[in-house]
């Protein structure tokens, strides 16, 4: 690859192979060599060279997955694409953004509001992680609730097959049913399929208008009850995000901005529009949540105060990693009615395994984060763990729920996918994956379970 590639570009030095040999989930697996590409031609060649003697390839972002996804697992070549960020175009009459795989997506929505639009899709990692790696994962998000997650905006892809060849599927108008949709089959495959190259996503116009209200409850399960009346009741928030009360202990800790500690659980709840509606709406969400049981509820009487309630959210994460150094994130999700069946599960999980448990996330759209909170140099603690995970991951399933909401399967789920799936559906999708790579070269050992994985969060290589 020496002769394809400018020397900058591949990387090959032992501190630089370690800089690529994590992610934000768990375990380090070392690669042989590291390529930065900027081009198609570049993308292309790699595969084809790796095809050729069958060699693993794991395109890459900015490494933030919580799932394993770009992780080596079996040595080979890191595609880093993060650093192809040359085209972010915005058409406002088509409604319609232009974007490379290495474009921050926080930039995307930046771009789009000066023509008064928004890209919806809003994971906690957008100001960090690439649109290419939000691709890849299906990428979510607080607005999610109303807006839908990454899928629901990509109009068209252009992409390099894993034997080197260039597909563009879709295209930038919204109406498009020609042929089969490999658009969405490729979003969310994690990187298996093909390296996406180029995105054409779509854009909606930015509500002019928005509204906050935080919700204070003594019963963490009731507030997944008023979650369920809100929704019933016609009203469709932009957002609704849990914290429970070690969440809100954690990050007055972190940075105290005045929440209620001696809370059980708090919604956030994010309304936007036309103001008129607005202010009818939040009177309404205001009876709701009290009738159903909270005990008090706040509305922020300026931008900033409501700005300062959605960074305590967003704390959430660099908070609770104080308590102990090893953070394992979850992010199932199961159907609305279910929210105070899960919650309920957690709090049992919790005592039964004596775990720092800590739930929040996107719950307006069923979409729980418990993120367990440990010390992974502990054995018997990281033991009790994997136990706990593993019980949440059935109780998401028994609830008719799922594994991943939006952090992919990668590593850390794949375990459970015939639990979900069951075996004719998990066959069918390897069916899939080896008539794309028939070599089984692009980003081996992400969402099938391998033969000999037994463990969600003690793996390493």
């Amino acid at each position: 690859m020496s002769k394809i590639f400018a020397q900058d570009q591949l990387l090959t030095n032992l501190s630089d192979l370690h800089s690529y040999s994590y992610d934000a989930s768990f375990g380090t697996y070392l690669p042989n060599a590291v390529v930065q590409v900027k081009n198609v031609d570049e993308v292309s060649a790699v595969l084809k060279l790796a095809n050729r003697y069958r060699v693993p390839v794991y395109p890459r972002g900015q490494g933030t997955s919580l799932s394993g996804g770009p992780l080596p697992v079996k040595g080979g070549i890191v595609m880093d694409l993060s650093q192809w960020k040359q085209k972010l175009e915005i058409y406002p009459d088509d409604l319609v953004a232009i974007v490379s795989p290495g474009v921050l997506t926080s930039e995307i929505n930046k771009a789009a509001e000066k023509y008064g639009l928004m890209y919806p899709p809003d994971p906690s990692s957008s100001h960090v992680s690439t649109i290419g790696g939000n691709l890849a994962e299906n990428s979510g998000g607080p607005k999610g609730l109303k807006y839908g997650v990454t899928k629901d905006y990509v109009l068209g892809l252009e992409v390099v097959t894993p034997e080197g060849e260039f597909i563009r599927t879709g295209g930038r108008t919204i109406k498009n049913v020609t042929g089969y949709d490999l658009t969405k089959l490729i979003v969310g495959s994690e990187g298996t399929l093909g390296v996406i190259t180029k995105a054409f996503l779509k854009l909606i116009p930015k509500p002019p208008t928005t509204q906050t209200m935080m919700a204070v409850f003594d019963d963490l399960v009731i507030s997944g009850k008023a979650i369920s009346k809100v929704l019933t009741s016609g009203i469709l928030p932009a957002k609704i995000e849990l914290m429970d009360r070690s969440s809100i202990i954690a990050v007055e800790n972190y940075r105290p901005l005045g929440l209620p500690v001696e809370a059980e659980a708090i919604l956030l709840i994010q309304l936007d529009g036309h103001e008129e509606t607005l202010n009818k709406e939040i009177e309404e969400t205001n009876r709701i949540v009290r009738e159903v049981g909270a005990r008090e509820t706040v509305i922020p009487g300026s931008r900033e105060e409501a700005d300062q309630l959605w960074q305590a959210r967003k704390l959430v994460s660099p908070a609770i990693v104080t308590l102990k150094p090893t953070k394992v994130s979850e992010d199932v999700a199961v159907p609305r009615s279910k929210i105070p069946d899960m919650i309920d599960r957690l709090n049992r999980i919790k005592e039964k395994y004596n775990i720092h448990l800590v739930v929040f996330g996107h719950a307006g759209d069923g979409n729980l984060h418990p993120n367990i909170i440990c010390d992974q140099r502990d054995t018997e603690e990281m033991i009790q763990v994997e136990q706990a995970v593993s019980e949440i991951f059935n109780a998401a399933i028994e609830l008719g729920g799922t594994l991943s909401g939006e952090h992919g399967i990668g590593t850390m789920k794949s375990p459970f996918m015939e639990e979900e799936l069951g075996s004719i559906t998990l066959d069918m999708m390897r069916r899939i994956k080896t008539a794309w790579d028939p070599n089984h070269i692009l980003n081996p050992g992400k969402i099938f379970p391998e033969p000999d994985q037994n463990s969600l969060v003690l793996r390493d290589g």
